[in-house]
């Protein structure tokens, strides 16, 4: 059986990477889904593999760092599909290669406004359809890089990352008792297009796969499975969690 069958999912950064294979795993799981993600082209791609897949979706031109867009995703989601079951709030950017005191504030600011400030304004709206609905689960994008850190010069990833726990957890305790449940992912390096890009220009792929004591980096299909279990009722007992999906990374 469908593990999602007649929910409705909002996925922001949906148009590639994690989100993209989340997507569309929401969609075989029986979801209706929302992509929200500022790049439209590749979005309603992922919109029309799913429709051409037999499932029902649409793309919402989103930049999370907006409260107006945030707001107007979730309406948007509501006034197509009824309802909000399950958020997957993934958008997010990375920034490494200067340490505190050489980086630019304009690049704080933008990495903490997108990554964090982000997912808080998603839920702020996700959470009211949430509760109209009688529930709901909230999975956010957190990484290892949130529960511990590196010298890669990536002092704003790593606070946005560990940021989103302690939002997550925050949330998870405020409506435990309201039928929401949220928790967050942790994953380490996955083989994304962008990781490989950055293995490719850096020469680093033996040291980052080091990094793993499992010896290979993650796949966008695990991440993804790991995100329908925390959005399904498998995962019924977990709230306030950081979840982490990274080859015994944190504890290495």
């Amino acid at each position: 059986m469908s593990k999602l069958r007649e929910n409705v999912a909002l996925v922001t950064g949906g148009s590639s990477g994690i989100g993209r294979t989340t997507a569309l795993l929401f969609a075989r799981e029986g979801a209706k889904v929302a992509i929200a993600s500022r790049r439209q082209e590749e979005g309603q791609s992922v919109v029309n593999e799913i429709r051409n897949a037999g499932g029902d979706a649409i793309f919402i031109k989103t930049d999370v760092s907006k409260a107006d867009d945030c707001a107007n995703a979730v309406s948007q989601t509501v006034d197509a599909f009824g309802k909000l079951d399950i958020a997957f709030n993934n958008a997010g950017v990375e920034s490494f290669g200067k340490p505190v005191a050489e980086t630019d504030e304009s690049t704080w600011d933008s990495v903490l406004s997108i990554n964090l400030k982000g997912i808080f304004l998603s839920m702020k709206y996700e959470i009211p359809e949430m509760l109209k609905a009688g529930g709901g689960s909230i999975v956010n994008m957190s990484s290892t890089y949130g529960i511990v850190a590196s010298a890669f010069g990536g002092c704003s990833y790593h606070a946005s990352k560990a940021g989103i726990i302690g939002l997550t957890k925050a949330a998870a305790l405020e409506y435990a008792k309201h039928g929401i449940r949220v928790n967050a992912i942790c994953p380490a390096f996955v083989a994304t297009a962008m990781v490989q890009k950055f293995l490719e220009e850096t020469g680093m792929t033996d040291q980052i796969k080091a990094f793993h004591p499992v010896g290979r980096l993650g796949t966008e299909s695990e991440i993804a499975q790991s995100v329908v279990f925390l959005a399904s009722n498998a995962s019924s007992f977990m709230t306030g969690t950081a979840l982490s999906v990274d080859g015994g990374m944190a504890a290495n």
